[in-house]
């Protein structure tokens, strides 16, 4: 008997996880996307500063692989009746449900944020942004994560003329080693960015930002990029989720409330074997998609899936074309004092970025991932 196996979301780990799924003899593969071309989200920064970027149609990047694609926005799960509706009306049944819906911006959290701010989650973020921005003014980064460093970065090189300032709640990149640190702030100062640490935005104006202690920060472009949100579709549907949204999967990347469903990249709680939460990053989404395609062929052979297993082995930090920073890490992600900067680690990030991308269309890529890998 054929299974149905029904994947919803085509981004890093979605994708993957279909083209892999789709080996299996006793599976019929559909694929459901709310747009029509893969969108590489490492480079919106890139995007939304005018450089171009070329898209491809996700039917391309599935060409030759027996994968029903369908374009439609989920509005809700059905999981008693396990089945899927769309935006126009129809319901999409299945055996086995892969979720991997991702996440999206988080700014409803900070009043002001969704009216004034523009977050970087999308490909409709990136260019709303890359519209309104002009060559001159003052923009404002909140967040001094990963999306939020790669922006500002990216901001202060593309627009001399302006002003960037990078306002973050605590540290600036708290996941890194000292040394890689102080390359972020010799970068920083390189191309004018105005840091400012331990600076909790309280609410986002039209003409800047308010902080708890009372500053105003002005700034004509408020450019979200202080973290993200899963969908409230699964919370929706009854399954286990957490306080984020992020459905609560088993080692093997099962739900934990119901079985027949899957969960990877950034809409699942994922854990290494020891317990610790992986962070959201292309380098845990292609691993764990490998992983949910064995744990479903073994599902269909009636054998118990194996665990997810995996370790880091560096975080990729563009800053600019013409710069980057490469932060080895233990497999638990604790920096080491080892990195690498300046053009060749540019050269390295770009490496990686082309090697994600490139596993969407040659899932079977995806042995050592971007960051990480399967241990």
């Amino acid at each position: 008997m054929t299974a149905r196996i029904l994947v919803l979301g085509a981004g890093y780990a979605g994708l993957v996880a279909a083209g892999l799924t789709a080996r299996h003899r006793d599976a019929r593969v559909t694929l459901v996307n709310a747009r029509d071309r893969f969108v590489e989200r490492v480079r919106l920064h890139q995007v939304a500063t005018g450089q171009r970027i070329r898209t491809r149609p996700i039917a391309e990047l599935l060409d030759g692989k027996p994968v029903d694609f369908v374009v439609g926005r989920v509005t809700a799960i059905d999981a008693v009746e396990r089945a899927v509706e769309l935006d126009d009306g129809r319901w999409l049944g299945y055996d086995i449900l892969v979720y991997a819906l991702g996440s999206g911006s988080n700014a409803g959290a900070v009043p002001g944020a969704v009216e004034h701010g523009y977050p970087l989650a999308t490909a409709e973020d990136a260019e709303r942004l890359r519209e309104r921005l002009a060559a001159d003014g003052t923009v404002a980064v909140v967040g001094g994560g990963l999306t939020g460093i790669e922006a500002a970065a990216e901001l202060g090189e593309t627009r001399p003329r302006g002003t960037v300032r990078l306002v973050t709640a605590g540290r600036l990149g708290p996941a890194l080693s000292e040394r890689g640190r102080r390359h972020l702030r010799s970068v920083f100062a390189r191309l004018g960015v105005d840091v400012r640490e331990d600076a909790r935005v309280t609410e986002v104006g039209a003409d800047g930002l308010s902080l708890a202690d009372g500053e105003k920060v002005p700034a004509d472009v408020v450019v979200w990029a202080a973290g993200f949100r899963a969908s409230t579709l699964a919370r929706d549907a009854g399954f286990a989720v957490d306080e984020q949204g992020r459905m609560v999967v088993d080692s093997a990347l099962r739900s934990m409330s119901h079985p027949e469903v899957y969960a990877i990249g950034d809409a699942a709680v994922l854990r290494r074997p020891d317990g610790q939460e992986l962070r959201m990053a292309c380098a845990t989404a292609l691993p764990s998609a490998r992983q949910v395609a064995r744990a479903v062929g073994r599902d269909l052979a009636g054998r118990e899936p194996g665990p997810f297993t995996f370790r880091y082995v560096n975080q990729c930090i563009s800053l600019g074309r013409h710069d980057a920073l490469v932060q080895y890490v233990r497999a638990d992600d604790r920096p080491l004092e080892l990195i690498l900067t300046g053009r060749i680690a540019a050269l390295y990030k770009e490496v990686i970025v082309r090697g994600a991308f490139a596993a969407q269309r040659h899932p079977a890529m995806v042995v050592l991932t971007p960051g990480g890998g399967p241990s």
